[in-house]
């Protein structure tokens, strides 16, 4: 294959992707339309293939570093640990991960830290592959399961975890009071996730809005909070004691986005085993991974970090109110 031929063929699989991109978005429709998007994903196994178990933003340092791709998202794994002071924890905490994924992270927290983890994702093929990769002896199951209605009695588990899950859920306070209604009384809540400038004091402007309707339209997102209003909802609750902890990751996560668009260039064996379709469907994800590096290269997004502490029922009664009147809200 000759050079002109090489670059006929990149033209042609980058206008296929375009052409995808512009005319088939994958708008948020109903929990289902997300269940089937992570279903197809899982399927094909491309998302795998690139982005390893852990289907999430790596940590790239502070300052960011260059840092292999898989291994940035392992370490990312571990300062969320530290940062929520989980690591302070006895081995047998009960962990549930809520947005699983394949599991990655969950089997870290079993087989490094010695928790008993339960994974939770939408989609019954995540759940499939989450459990054929973890061996024998890690502490870590997983079931389909819906963020916006745990089938967990309330307190059931000593920490909840959840990455990158929010923007897939339409209603951010009953996600917010589930996330706290399953914990026990003196748990830890550690969220990690993408989040959009609070409009609340700066409304977005000409470009902006352009920019956040691809975000939300391309991959199954009915809407982004922000790290104010979602740790205002967490405090709403009444689950809270004291005020929730805050940070914003969005340095140390930025170069996650071009890395992704990288594993495409450096590893073309993916060419081969995923063949046209494949590569056409990888390619079609690039504008949006480019969009979502210029959104939160710009402040338009941010990477919010969320630690909150389960209160005592006896310090804060209006809780079990809430709690048992969640279904009729």
């Amino acid at each position: 294959m000759n050079a002109f031929t090489s670059l006929g063929l990149l033209l042609a699989l980058l206008s296929g992707g375009a052409a995808l991109y512009l005319f088939t978005p994958r708008r948020y429709e109903s929990a289902n339309s997300v269940a089937n998007s992570y279903d197809q994903w899982t399927n094909d196994g491309i998302l795998e293939f690139y982005w390893g178990e852990h289907i999430h933003l790596g940590h790239y340092g502070s300052p960011p570093r260059r840092k292999d791709f898989l291994a940035a998202k392992a370490d990312f794994v571990h300062e969320m640990v530290r940062w929520g002071g989980l690591d302070r924890l006895p081995a047998g905490t009960t962990v549930l991960d809520v947005g699983c994924g394949i599991g990655g992270s969950s089997r870290m927290l079993a087989r490094d830290y010695g928790f008993e983890v339960t994974g939770v994702t939408i989609s019954p093929n995540q759940v499939k592959r989450a459990q054929q990769l973890t061996p024998e002896g890690v502490s870590a199951r997983f079931q389909v399961d819906d963020a916006m209605a745990l089938s967990f009695p309330d307190a059931s588990f000593d920490v909840v975890w959840s990455v990158e899950a929010g923007p897939h859920m339409p209603d951010k306070a009953i996600f917010a009071r589930e996330l706290l209604r399953v914990l026990k009384p003196g748990g830890v809540l550690v969220v990690a996730d993408w989040n959009q400038r609070d409009d609340r004091k700066k409304p977005l402007n000409a470009w902006e809005r352009p920019v956040m309707r691809q975000l939300l339209d391309q991959w199954s997102h009915p809407a982004f909070a922000s790290i104010e209003g979602f740790a205002e909802q967490l405090e709403a609750t009444g689950f809270v004691a004291g005020q929730v902890t805050t940070a914003d990751w969005s340095k140390e996560t930025l170069p996650s986005w071009l890395d992704s668009i990288w594993q495409g260039v450096i590893r073309p064996q993916g060419m081969v085993r995923f063949g046209p379709a494949g590569i056409i469907k990888s390619v079609r994800e690039v504008p949006t991974l480019l969009l979502m590096r210029l959104a939160f290269g710009a402040g338009l997004c941010r990477f919010g970090m969320f630690r909150a502490v389960r209160a005592n029922p006896a310090e804060h009664p209006q809780a079990m109110v809430m709690s048992s009147d969640r279904y009729t809200s």
